[in-house]
This record gives structure tokens, C-alpha cells and sequence, in this order.
């Protein structure tokens, strides 16, 4: 599945007369594939339909459900064909099949957004619509206390389809010509970005709607009325939340580590006064201090937990019993400790197991050094461990943040003598590979993690499978691993939970006796060689669930804007 796979989702309800035409000139025009929902069509319309034949998915409803209703099941049918996006067009030819490119490359650009048409009316639309949308989006306004939503009646739009299903399965929508309305209003209360394009709509001559004028309009009003007290309950959400979406799009590295130098003192010397148990206590405060103020890390431990599980019960994989936040925030302070006691050199060789020790024997042993390819799966301070078990081993690890020298700081006072060094970079140029070079030909080792987007050049990624879902992996470090022409290892260092007293594995394996990435196919190289990472990262994921800790939306790109 890649980043932007959409298909045209079309609710059909005996419009006979036009589905055809418009299901022909979305193919031929934009070569998607096509799901028609026939809303308990009479028997002239299923005629139609089954004779488009092998053009289409057809999801037959036996009775009729209303517009909502058919939406609704071709979003869950979607999911369950792979789609990410599902662009909805009406089935009566009112909207214009050209503004199509624009809502493709709008929800292309903007993937986690809802993209929907800004209705421009010919002089075919009825005055009492058009005075009608006038008060709808008075109404709407009023209930999300911002004019974001400039319409929220056309049906020409582009729903990323998971989001859409998790509002769905959280909130009671209307299923029928309250649909469109509702849907945007519930997802602005959930916090989905809303964009629009604007698009040409005609009503055609003799065209069907099926708008009930007494029943919708009392529908319609009741929708109105509930929306109205729903916002009242949400007043302190809505009025923050521009600044919360703001927040969450920040760049990983823009987020200011907690904690500081003297509270990491702080904690360093409880730990070498009191030992693990008494520090273990201490964290407790710090870890409810950390979840009162830490919104984005707990959403985004939400965000991945809700992916890991989903994953895992489509493929029959086991997870442990209890998977929580609040066990995974826990899960990282352990971590916060298992670090200092890396650095500091407490790990005894009864404390570790370290998996495929011949590849480590080989590594050193060529005459040049190797690349390690890391994560932010685990712990890989535990590399530390292999700099004490090998003394005249010397490893450099690349940290891409703006807050390296306060961890060096840090670090400094917990092992001056460690002989691993950490080399602040915020982007990878010529002189950091020549460098990286000399480190590697003087049989260093170069320690790089794969799995966070760059601080200065965030869309120089390539999407890859992660946990199900497209996730964008950097670029850099696998350019770096082909350019120093070096053999290429994965390094994971986890903790295992099952034991009462601190033990860790660390698993160190090859990966690539050189990256090459030849000229004539190097994007497809690149691509091969990122999915394998992936692949791996996934792999060891699933074995320790509660020790991944990138705390940001790993599958979101946030827009960030990109250095030249």
C-alpha cells in the first residue's frame, strides 16, 4: 500500500439515467478504480448498475439506507479493499468530474485532511438551496465556533478513509441528507484538518433529488439543535483548538525534550545513592508530572497503540494481556534509567545478552569500520555496552537534534571517560560524509537512526509500511550508509520485561554488505532498501510493543518548511 492509493466512491439511488455516463468519465479520465453503492435501488437502476459489470465494486444494500448510510459502507468496504482515500462524487452528474484533478492533488498533498468542493452555483441552482446553505453555515459556524468549514453541504469530497472510519465508530451520525453536515462537524470536533477547493455544481434538467422537504428539514433541524448543545459541552476544546493542531504538526525535533540538566542530575544521583528500586519510586511523580503536561506525547502514544493493535489482530499476532498509555509512559521512564546506567557503565555482562556475537567479531575485525543503522525502539545507549566488552572499539553516534549538546552535557558528567562520541549534525552534506569517511576508514563505528524524518529537509523521505500504515523514513541515513561504502548492520537494544531484575538483549545483526544505489534505478533501490528497514523495525516492535518511543504522529508529515 503506498502513501496516496484513493478510489471514486459513488452513492447511487435510482439515478439510472446518469451513473453511467459519470462512472465512464471517471475512468477514462483518471484511471481510479470505482466502488458504487446501490442504495436499495428500484429494479431499473440495479439493471444499470450490474452492466457496468467488472468496471466497478458494487455494494448492493438491500434497502434504502440514504446517502449517509451508503457513504458509510463504501468507506468501511474501501478500508477493507486497501484504499487510503475515498473521493465521493454524486451519482446525478452535478458535480464537475474536472475539478477532480484538484481535489486528487489537494488530498495528495494534505493526506490526512478531509478535502471536500466550495460549491460555484451556475444559474441552475434553486434560490431556496442556496438561501437554505446560508443559514447551514450560520448554524455550522456556531457550532464549531470558527468559520473554518466554508461548506459543509457538497458531497464532492476526499475522505482519508481509516480517520474517517474511527469517527465513525466513535460518533452517532445521521444517515441521511444530514450526513454531509454532520460528518464535517463531528470531524472538526475530532480534530481532523478540514481544506477545501472550489468546484463548478449545476443542477441538470429534470434532475432526481431526493430531498423530502418536511422530514429532511425537520431532520435537519433536530441535527442543528444537538450539534448546538454538543458545542456547548466543548467550548474549552474548540477554542484551542487551532493551537493543539498547530502542536501536533511540529517536527519531532522541535519538541522540547522534558526535564533538564540538573533534574537529570537529579535523578543520576538518586539512582547512584539509592539503586534501582528507590529510583523506580522516584520517577512516579515525575511520570504524573510528564502526563498533565505532555498532551502531544500522549496522543501520540494513543495514536500508536490504536495502529499496533489494529495490526495485530488483522494478523493473528499476540501482544501482551494490558497495552496502555500509561504503561507505555511508564515503559519509557524505566528507559530514561536503563540509559544513565548504560553511560555510566553499570550493565555487567550478566545483565546482557548480546544475539549474534560472531557478527559483532566480524565487524571489528575488517580492516574498515561499518555503519549501524538504530532506532527509537528500545535502548540503543546499550551500545555502550559493546564499547566496555571491546575496549579498542570507538563508535560515534549521529544525534540529529537541536538538543545534542544538552544531552552531551549530560552525558559528560555521567561517564567522562566513555568512548563513545556524539556528533551533533543538523543536516547530512559533503563535509559530514568526509568526515564519517575518515572515521570508518580508521575502523570506527558510525551509529545513525533510520526512523525519524530530517530536521532540515522533512519531505526527503520514502514511504514504507509500518504497522500497516505508510510511514515516511528519512532519506539521509541510507544515502550516508551508500556514499561511505561500508557494511551495514541493525543494532536493537530491549529490555526484557519478563525478568524482576534489569536484563536486556541486545540484538545486533547484518543488514547490507554495501548499500548500492545504481543511477539507472536508484529510486527503486532506495525504496527497496528503506522497506527492508522497515520490515525489521516492525519486526522488533512487535516483540517489545511497550518500548517504542517516538513520541510524534510517525505516519504524518507535519509541512515543515524545507532548508534549500
Amino acid at each position: 500500500m503506498s502513501q496516496f492509493n484513493p478510489c471514486f466512491l459513488i452513492p447511487c439511488y435510482n439515478h439510472g439515467n446518469t451513473i453511467h455516463a459519470v462512472v465512464d468519465q471517471l475512468i477514462e479520465r483518471f484511471s481510479l478504480p470505482v466502488i458504487v453503492i446501490d442504495d436499495g435501488s428500484q429494479a431499473e437502476t440495479q439493471v444499470v448498475i450490474d452492466a457496468l459489470g467488472t468496471k466497478v465494486e458494487i455494494i448492493r444494500l438491500e434497502q434504502n439506507q440514504g446517502k449517509g448510510g451508503a457513504v458509510i459502507a463504501g468507506l468501511k468496504r474501501a478500508q477493507q479493499l486497501g484504499f487510503t482515500h475515498a473521493l465521493q462524487v454524486d451519482a446525478d452528474g452535478q458535480h464537475d468530474l474536472a475539478s477532480c484533478s484538484k481535489l486528487i492533488e489537494e488530498s495528495k498533498t494534505y493526506p490526512e485532511a478531509l478535502v471536500s468542493g466550495r460549491p460555484i452555483y451556475d444559474e441552475s441552482v434553486p434560490k431556496g438551496r442556496l438561501y437554505g446553505r446560508y443559514l447551514t453555515h450560520t448554524c455550522v459556524w456556531l457550532e464549531t465556533l470558527s468559520f473554518e468549514i466554508k461548506d459543509s453541504m457538497c458531497g464532492f469530497r476526499s475522505y482519508p478513509v481509516e480517520r474517517l472510519n474511527e469517527v465513525i465508530a466513535k460518533q452517532h451520525l445521521g444517515k441521511r441528507m444530514d450526513f454531509d453536515t454532520e460528518v464535517m462537524v463531528k470531524c472538526f470536533w475530532d480534530d481532523v484538518e478540514i481544506r477545501f477547493i472550489t468546484t463548478k455544481v449545476i443542477y441538470p434538467e429534470n434532475g432526481i433529488s431526493h430531498f423530502q422537504p418536511f422530514a429532511d428539514n425537520v431532520r435537519i433541524s433536530k441535527m442543528h439543535t444537538l450539534l448546538i448543545l454538543g458545542m456547548l459541552l466543548r467550548i474549552p476544546s474548540l477554542l484551542t483548538r487551532k493551537k493543539r493542531l498547530q502542536k501536533s504538526l511540529q517536527h519531532w525535533s522541535k519538541q522540547t525534550e522534558s526535564g533538564t540538566y540538573y533534574g537529570i542530575k537529579c535523578l543520576l544521583f538518586i539512582y547512584s545513592l539509592f539503586g534501582r528500586r528507590v529510583f523506580k519510586w522516584c520517577l512516579k511523580p515525575v511520570m504524573y508530572y510528564y502526563s498533565l503536561f505532555a498532551k502531544n506525547s500522549i496522543a501520540a502514544s494513543q495514536e500508536y497503540l490504536y495502529h499496533l493493535k489494529h495490526y495485530s489482530a488483522e494478523h493473528d499476532i499476540p501482544l501482551p494481556k494490558k497495552l496502555t498509555v500509561n504503561q507505555h509512559l511508564s515503559s519509557f521512564a524505566e528507559t530514561i534509567l536503563d540509559k544513565l546506567a548504560a553511560w555510566k557503565g553499570d550493565f555487567s555482562v550478566k545483565d546482557l545478552t548480546i544475539h549474534n556475537q560472531d557478527h559483532i567479531s566480524e565487524a571489528q575485525n575488517q580492516p574498515r569500520g561499518c555503519v549501524i543503522l538504530g532506532s527509537h525502539l528500545g535502548n540503543l545507549e546499550l551500545f555502550r555496552a559493546l564499547s566496555l566488552r571491546h575496549q579498542d572499539l570507538t563508535i560515534n553516534a549521529l544525534v540529529f537534534t537541536e538538543h545534542a549538546p544538552r544531552f552531551n552535557a549530560v552525558m559528560q558528567a555521567v561517564n567522562p571517560d566513555s568512548s563513545v562520541n556524539v556528533i551533533q549534525v543538523n543536516k547530512i552534506g559533503p563535509d559530514t560524509a568526509i568526515m564519517l569517511d575518515q572515521k570508518i576508514d580508521a575502523g570506527e563505528w558510525v551509529v545513525i537512526v533510520g526512523d525519524r524524518t530530517s530536521t532540515s529537509v522533512e519531505n526527503k523521505v520514502v514511504w514504507a509500511d509500518f504497522l500497516g500504515k505508510p510511514a515516511p523514513f528519512p532519506q539521509g541515513p541510507f544515502l550516508l550508509a551508500s556514499i561511505l561504502k561500508a557494511p551495514v548492520y541493525l543494532l536493537f537494544g530491549l529490555r526484557d520485561d519478563s525478568k524482576k531484575e534489569a536484563h536486556f538483549d541486545l540484538h545486533f545483526e547484518p543488514f547490507s554488505e554495501q548499500i548500492l544505489l545504481p543511477r539507472h534505478n536508484r529510486e527503486q533501490a532506495l525504496q527497496d532498501v528503506v522497506t527492508q528497514y522497515a520490515k525489521r523495525l516492525q519486526f522488533y516492535t512487535l516483540k517489545a510493543p511497550l518500548q517504542w518511543y517516538n513520541f510524534f504522529d510517525f505516519w504524518k508529515l507535519t509541512g515543515k518548511s524545507n532548508d534549500k
